[in-house]
């Protein structure tokens, strides 16, 4: 995994939304940076989405960018494909980018390994935390509300530093092209 204290790799992917080039440097003067890895197909996002976007718009008023990453395989898995990126965060009204990796280089950067995965970055976008939204996962009863992302957060805009027990994301494997896995997956 990315070592916590690392900096935030740096990124210029194109918005499926609004067709614009989107880069790290575009979120300096927020006080955190949270670089989400997610598709459409994986029903460990489909889970959380709605949740997931109720807690970007809430923390957007705070000052958290969020930007939210597709990295995988299209040719694989089309329901991943950017005009399907758009119709997703159109219909669930996304306040954030949807990025589109196609090269997959940007999520061997993060050594990004399943969706949902969040790499939340401090003021000096050093990595604070990198770990799951909350508990609840498809069918385990435990509801939606993006605590664990919540408190890191709101520890970070309080000036406080986060413990290192994290727990990590559980979700779907990156789906990565043919030839282009990392060694490390």
């Amino acid at each position: 995994m990315l070592p916590l204290g690392t900096p935030a790799p740096a990124f210029a992917l194109p918005d499926t939304v609004t067709g614009r080039t989107v880069g790290s440097g575009d979120f300096a003067g927020s006080p955190l940076l949270l670089v989400a890895f997610i598709c459409n197909h994986c029903p460990f996002v489909k889970h959380i989405l709605d949740g997931f976007v109720t807690f970007a718009r809430d923390f957007a008023t705070r000052g958290l960018a969020v930007v939210a990453i597709s990295p995988n395989d299209i040719v694989s898995h089309p329901a991943d494909a950017p005009g399907e990126m758009t119709r997703i965060a159109r219909l669930k009204g996304f306040t954030f980018p949807y990025l589109y990796d196609e090269s997959q280089e940007v999520a061997k950067a993060y050594q990004a390994v399943c969706t949902p995965e969040f790499f939340l970055f401090d003021r000096d976008r050093r990595l604070a935390y990198r770990g799951q939204f909350d508990a609840s996962r498809p069918g385990n009863g435990i509801p939606v509300t993006g605590s664990e992302m919540r408190a890191a957060c709101d520890t970070l805009l309080a000036g406080k530093p986060l413990t290192r027990e994290q727990t990590p994301s559980v979700g779907c494997s990156i789906k990565w092209k043919a030839g282009q896995e990392p060694d490390w997956t």
